[in-house]
């Protein structure tokens, strides 16, 4: 899939964009229907609708299938791909939504430090520079004792460090499966483990939401679309043009993210705020292209899910 048949790549990083704006807005969304539901009862209709959705889209195309070839990753990763949601809308009901975008684009930055502890790979005199920036980026964001974010702030980087290991996962297995089978066992995996949950946390999840305002419940509803129409834009990508040109273009979620946090909260940065959004931006960006370089360069075909940095 990293090199299409016919390159699109105009096509290709519009749907990148597309994808990064769907998973900004779906993260405001969140943060708006915090103040009305749980988190466990957001998780579960975010990955309960993504299931359907996705359902519905395999059994209507022939040419794809439920069938998985590696049950196990799908299991974990989805797993993975759950307490990153649970860990992400904990996150935006106590924090800004930019705030929030700008430390989970740690993920590949993360994930070179992961790689160097977990598999022992080698790190180049770069890469630990593009570390060290994204981390003091985060720093800025933060900036601890300062009371902008606070505690908070570890939630997101539970989300970088959990997506990190994602995508090692994912570079080993990902090549293998259709993405859009890896898409319903997202949901799948996601609403199995989101409904028990549920029922532990919430005493009627169903009188709960008959009794919500519409509003509420239609920005639920948005959460899964936004969430799943997100994704499948990025696999779309990926079939247009090489991840190496795409990747860096996932960082204008950055912006929308911020744009939205303006237009729904009145609520943006401060000027430290924008000078650690993007340094962040920036080496979390140079970390993903070479990821995904690297890969090529090793003659590995690099998937949609393997070029994912949202965990959501």
């Amino acid at each position: 899939m990293s090199s299409p048949n016919h390159p699109q790549p105009l096509l290709g990083i519009a749907l990148v964009i597309g994808a990064a704006s769907a998973f900004a807005t779906m993260d405001t969304t969140v943060r708006y229907v915090g103040a009305t539901f749980s988190v466990a009862l957001v998780l579960w209709a975010r990955y309960g609708l993504h299931a359907m959705i996705m359902s519905a889209w395999i059994a209507l195309s022939p040419q794809r299938s439920f069938r998985t070839a590696n049950p196990m990753f799908q299991i974990a990763r989805g797993a993975l791909l759950a307490f990153s949601s649970a860990m992400a809308f904990a996150a935006l009901r106590r924090m800004p939504v930019a705030e929030f975008t700008a430390i989970t684009m740690l993920s590949p930055v993360v994930a070179t430090l992961v790689a160097r502890a977990w598999l022992k790979e080698s790190v180049s005199p770069l890469r630990w520079a593009l570390v060290t920036g994204g981390f003091v980026g985060a720093l800025i964001v933060i900036r601890p004792g300062s009371g902008i974010v606070g505690w908070a702030a570890l939630l997101p980087l539970a989300v970088a460090f959990s997506n990190a290991a994602f995508q090692l996962m994912t570079s080993r297995y990902a090549p293998h499966e259709d993405p859009f089978t890896t898409n319903f066992y997202t949901g799948a995996t996601g609403v199995t483990i989101a409904t028990p949950i549920l029922l532990a946390s919430v005493a009627d999840p169903i009188g709960t939401l008959m009794a919500a305002p519409a509003l509420q419940v239609g920005a639920l509803v948005a959460v899964a679309v936004l969430g799943t129409s997100g994704h499948l834009m990025l696999i779309m990508a990926l079939g247009k043009a090489p991840a190496s040109t795409l990747m860096p273009f996932q960082y204008t979620q950055l912006a929308v993210a911020a744009l939205a946090g303006y237009v729904v909260f009145a609520v943006t940065p401060d000027g430290w705020g924008w000078v650690g959004m993007a340094i962040i931006g920036i080496c979390g960006a140079a970390t993903a292209w070479l990821n995904v370089r690297a890969a090529a360069d090793k003659h590995r075909p690099v998937s949609a899910v393997q070029a994912d940095t949202v965990a959501e």
